[in-house]
């Protein structure tokens, strides 16, 4: 149930992304962004779409698994698609903000704006949760 909860929170942020980055191309100004700014832009649109894959996987494995004593498995299993998912949102978000602020500003303030943010995600999404698992993982080798 948990699990579930926080996929509703992650999902509908990586669906409007994805809807956003599906109409980009067929904006007047598309045609003047450089080649980078179009391959970042691909890299977005397909981490968007492999995470609503992702994120969307383990709802559909519950329907299909759903009272076949897997329980387990599905709750292992859906962990670490969510948590791929995250990665593919994050990678998304961070080369959508690069597409908008190297378009607007080109230059190196896109650069380290974009830098600063997916270190931001890093920190927050990836390197604390980690650093908490590790740091709870040797206190129960000490407690043990």
């Amino acid at each position: 149930m948990e699990l579930l909860n926080e996929l509703r929170v992650a999902l509908p942020g990586v669906q409007v992304l994805f809807a956003f980055l599906l109409t980009v191309p067929f904006s007047q100004r598309f045609t003047e962004t450089t080649d980078l700014q179009r391959d970042v832009y691909f890299v977005a649109l397909i981490a968007a779409g492999a995470s609503v894959a992702f994120l969307v996987t383990p709802s559909a494995f519950h329907r299909i698994r759903f009272r076949q004593a897997d329980k387990a498995f599905m709750l292992t299993m859906s962990n670490r698609l969510a948590i791929v998912g995250l990665v593919g949102l994050a990678i998304s978000i961070v080369c959508a903000v690069f597409l908008v602020s190297d378009f607007l500003f080109a230059g190196p303030a896109a650069g380290i704006a974009t830098g600063l943010l997916a270190g931001l995600f890093m920190i927050l999404w990836f390197a604390l949760p980690i650093a908490r698992r590790i740091r709870d993982d040797d206190d129960r080798r000490i407690d043990g």
